[in-house]
């Protein structure tokens, strides 16, 4: 306990200001252990200890603001094994939700009925960081709580939050679709090259060229090879598939899986036997089983038959397009999260605070919720891309899969949370970590759905260079990092 410093005149006011200084002994002592002689946090403690022989009580509160200025300060910035945790939970997260949509697809559900479910959970998400994390601590005017902030002028800042939303959401809504058509893992590298390419070079003006250009724009090149290169894939991919098909079924389309008359084709002794692009064997000579192994023929008859998009015989471009579209929305919602939370373009009033990560996160996840919702509703009674016509009332009484969609919707919300928070801790380069997310996706989509099973040397080899390129392209992100002056 804090003893009275001898030779010091005592009075009534004097006590009370020593009595608030044992207090604030025992609050700094709650937070460090100061008798670790490896911490070099004491000299922060006793200047402030020192500054409470003042005379006024007005000199005393600024050395309590000092305290949590400086003190509970220091212990965030510290917590870099904690923000580490965030951002690789963060890139599960962000990595997973595709391929939980993706499941849903395959097994026939609807998906304007999986995105309206997913949407109602990633909102939750966003509010439930808000109303916890967002109000954690005291409000600081530098610095408010999430419900302090709901009150303030920032008018301005918040539309640039509620715009990164929508071009966010519409990015999602595309690539439930582009998924179908060019599978989980060149849809998430296309995209997220893209959101790289165009976003990252548009934050690098923003943020007053924090980023080392030498190293970033030749990451960015490498991410351009990457979207080449997945674009390769693809064509490569769909002239396997095609080639399968046309070796077992002949002329297939997608119109004969559904009516089950592949009879023209088996008929026809003229018919190409065909090979498997991966063993080079003949389709005719593998035995018959009950179930079709991925990769081959009969099992991509199996899931045009099971899923609810119908994609064979489709252009390789279309679904190209869609990914294309994807990533360009993508690619706007960072800068304008960026502009929301830094307000580059001094749009604020003057002594208005900057939106705080959780604010604008809860902003731009109500505008993602609006679109998804709205877009979702007209989608179900005029359905796009051959998908049948639905209603609210189906929709509502369709609990086919709903669980992971809602699941999926809380692992989007929390890892687009864990990204910003993360990320105030660890830096730019922990941050641009998270665009590694396709390698999680591409895990899922050759361990679950089995993509590019039994396809040519050619794809394979594409596969791996596309990976390759995109692995290197986030280490020269990373390695391009900067810090923001504060």
């Amino acid at each position: 306990m804090t003893s009275l410093p001898v030779g010091l005149p005592f009075s009534a006011e004097k006590g009370q200001l020593y009595l608030k200084a044992s207090i604030f002994e025992s609050k700094a002592r709650s937070f460090y252990d100061f008798s670790d002689p490896q911490r070099e946090d004491d000299d922060i403690f006793f200047r402030a200890f020192r500054a409470v022989s003042c005379d006024s009580e007005e000199s005393f509160d600024n050395t309590d603001s000092f305290f949590h200025q400086e003190l509970v300060k220091m212990y965030l910035i510290e917590d870099k094994g904690g923000a580490i945790a965030l951002m690789l939970a963060s890139l599960l997260f962000l990595g997973t939700w595709p391929a939980v949509l993706t499941l849903l697809e395959r097994r026939g559900r609807l998906p304007q009925h999986t995105y309206l479910d997913y949407s109602i959970t990633n909102l939750l998400a966003a509010v439930l960081i808000a109303l916890t994390f967002g109000q954690i601590g005291d409000s600081k005017a530098n610095m408010p709580n999430f419900f302090t902030q709901l009150s303030q002028d920032n008018g301005p800042s918040i539309l640039f939050a509620m715009v990164g939303g929508v071009v966010l959401s519409l990015g999602n809504l595309a690539t439930q679709y582009a998924w179908a058509y060019v599978g989980l893992s060149v849809t998430e590298v296309i995209s997220s090259s893209l959101t790289v390419v165009i976003g990252t070079t548009m934050n690098y003006f923003l943020d007053d060229r924090i980023n080392k250009a030498e190293i970033l724009f030749p990451g960015v090149g490498c991410f351009l090879i990457a979207v080449c290169l997945g674009s390769a894939v693809h064509s490569s991919n769909a002239a396997d598939n095609k080639r399968k098909l046309s070796a077992s079924y002949g002329n297939y389309n997608g119109a004969t899986c559904a009516s089950g008359d592949d009879k023209s084709s088996k008929n026809d002794p003229n018919k190409d036997v065909g090979r498997d692009p991966e063993t080079d064997a003949d389709y005719a000579s593998k035995p018959k089983t009950e179930k079709a192994k991925a990769g081959t023929a009969e099992y991509l008859i199996d899931l045009e038959m099971r899923r609810s998009i119908k994609v064979i015989g489709s252009s390789r471009l279309f679904g190209l397009g869609i990914v294309f579209f994807a990533g360009i929305c993508f690619s706007l919602f960072s800068p304008a999260f960026n502009l929301a939370t830094n307000d580059q373009w001094h749009t604020l009033k003057r002594g208005v605070p900057h939106l705080v990560v959780y604010t604008a996160f809860f902003f731009f996840s109500i505008s993602c919720f609006v679109i998804a919702i709205f877009l979702n509703t007209i989608f179900l009674y005029r359905p796009i891309l051959g998908l049948p016509k639905s209603s609210l009332k189906a929709y509502l009484n369709d609990w086919n899969g709903r669980h992971w969609a809602l699941l999926a919707g809380l692992l989007c919300g929390f890892g687009n949370g864990f990204q910003f928070m993360g990320g105030q801790a660890a830096g730019y380069a922990a941050a641009d970590a998270v665009q590694a997310l396709p390698l999680v996706s591409t895990f899922w989509g050759i361990l679950l759905f089995g993509e590019y099973r039994r396809s040519s040397k050619k794809t394979y080899s594409l596969l791996v260079s596309m990976l390759a390129m995109f692995i290197v392209a986030v280490a020269v992100l990373m390695a391009s990092s900067g810090h923001r002056k504060t």
